[in-house]
């Protein structure tokens, strides 16, 4: 086995990115900036998908695709999008051995491939609302990278939707928030924040942003997921128009969401400890790992018919596998931990002897974590036990945001705050006021909770009135 992990309290970063390379769910690849996903990484993945993919065919929405390759005249239409993107973009100039009359943006985002395409299909108010997800790649040249966090190729879904009127818009932007809200909350368990970023912190391009925040193990934040209510901007540089049921012409109002394997970044941060990770068993690839315990040729034999039975009765609930690696049960143990399963179960010569087996929870220390199951209703006890984990740990994740989050009575209190955790303050809503903050203290709105105590108050930095709150932080 590997040594130990740097610990987190001696080095974050360092413990960050030793986790995602020994538990296999990424490596650095060849090009700067981008990553592999491995096998393990992957599966992790494909649950965060499933969980969301559920819940959007839920709400109506379908899955589509679209190219890879947008013209640059395209991002040009939307002026506030284009100068957003612009120190991100990827662009292609020359294939097929000849140089393009146009230069090709590698797709940094799809509004504007999007809009061109909504604008040949809309015609009529009978045509809304598009309702419509897109689970694809994108290419962002960040100059400063991380593994899931940050990369210049990154996988998502992000939704795009078009609707009659502003009203319903809005609702669809909020509805997909709420969406992420409950994916991060029940299946990640993750405690959220959903807000609404300020103008400065807003998608290029927007009317409003939305955003679910979340406090890392290290107390700094992370943007989760964001939903983007655009208003009519895209549907007028691209020329979406329908025919209203009063027989006029009316450009569509539009929406966009996106959650990515960011959110993969944000499970290992918000969950792991010092032994490595630990996953929810909702999302987890392997929610049960059986480890095999013999010393001899006989004690296999009475092992191991056990094990396959026990494997069999679990293998239609759970999603379990028997690690029959020629390896010491130590070592086992250790590799399972690093990997973040939730739950082990042993099966030796004494519990085959017994009727039993050990249960050993990912989420709580040594004994503390182990119990002896009859085999007799096993299977209960261990979706019992997974249920369990996955609530205890929304809870110690929701507890640890909660002791570090404070509401400061004056600036210098607040900067003390945000040096290690989440500020929540009185806020004038003043970009000069929010820059100043920003290069005060390297915190930033991280957003303006839906939350609100009502009322008004003084804004923590300048003084002024101020009628919302916002959550200040140090973010990633």
């Amino acid at each position: 086995m590997a040594d130990k992990l740097t610990p987190r309290s001696e080095d974050y970063s360092k413990w960050y990115n030793e986790i995602v390379q020994r538990a296999e769910l990424a490596d650095y690849s060849p090009v700067r900036g981008s990553m592999v996903i491995r096998p393990y990484g992957y599966a992790l993945w494909e649950n965060v998908q499933a969980g969301l993919d559920r819940r959007f065919k839920a709400t109506g929405h379908q899955n589509a695709y679209f190219p890879l390759f947008i013209p640059m005249s395209f991002l040009q239409k939307e002026k506030e999008h284009v100068e957003g993107f612009a120190p991100e973009l990827a662009v292609v100039t020359h294939a097929g051995g000849e140089q393009l009359e146009e230069p090709l943006v590698v797709r940094p985002t799809s509004e504007t491939i999007i809009g061109y395409m909504y604008a040949q299909w809309v015609k009529s108010y009978r045509d809304l609302p598009i309702l419509i997800n897109l689970w694809n790649n994108v290419v962002r040249w960040e100059l400063r990278t991380r593994l899931f966090l940050r990369t210049a190729e990154f996988l998502w879904q992000e939704g795009h939707t078009a609707h009659a009127t502003a009203e319903e818009a809005e609702a669809e932007t909020r509805r997909m928030l709420d969406v992420y809200t409950d994916f991060a909350v029940n299946d990640a368990a993750i405690p959220v924040i959903p807000g609404r970023k300020s103008e400065s912190e807003k998608f290029a391009g927007a009317v409003r942003s939305y955003t679910i925040e979340a406090m890392m193990g290290d107390k700094k934040a992370l943007q989760s997921g964001t939903s983007h209510f655009f208003g009519q901007n895209f549907a007028k540089a691209f020329e979406i128009k329908f025919l209203g049921k009063n027989n006029e012409l009316e450009f569509v109002w539009t929406t966009s969401w996106g959650l990515s394997t960011r959110m993969i970044g944000g499970i290992i941060m918000v969950h792991g400890d010092d032994q490595g990770l630990k996953l929810p068993p909702k999302l987890a690839p392997i929610q049960a790992i059986i480890v095999p315990i013999f010393k001899n040729d006989a004690d296999q034999s009475k092992v191991m018919p056990v094990v396959e039975s026990v494997r069999k009765q679990l293998s239609d609930s759970i999603r379990v596998k028997v690690d029959d690696r020629e390896e010491t049960p130590g070592f086992k143990f250790n590799d399972w931990e690093m990997r973040g399963v939730p739950l082990r179960i042993e099966v030796g010569p004494k519990e085959v002897d017994t009727g039993t087996v050990v249960l050993a929870r990912r989420d709580l220390p040594g004994m503390e974590g182990r119990s002896f199951v009859p085999r007799v209703g096993m299977v209960e006890a261990v979706r019992s036990s997974l249920a369990t984990i996955q609530s205890d740990m929304l809870k110690c994740a929701t507890e640890f945001r909660d002791a570090n989050t404070h509401e400061p009575k004056s600036y210098d209190e607040f900067k003390a705050i945000v040096e290690d955790g989440f500020a929540r303050a009185w806020w004038c809503g003043d970009r000069q006021c929010e820059a100043e903050i920003k290069e005060e203290t390297k915190a930033t709105t991280r957003c303006i909770p839906l939350e609100q105590p009502g009322g008004s108050g003084v804004c923590i930095h300048c003084g002024k009135p101020a009628q919302e709150e916002a959550i200040f932080a140090k973010a990633y």
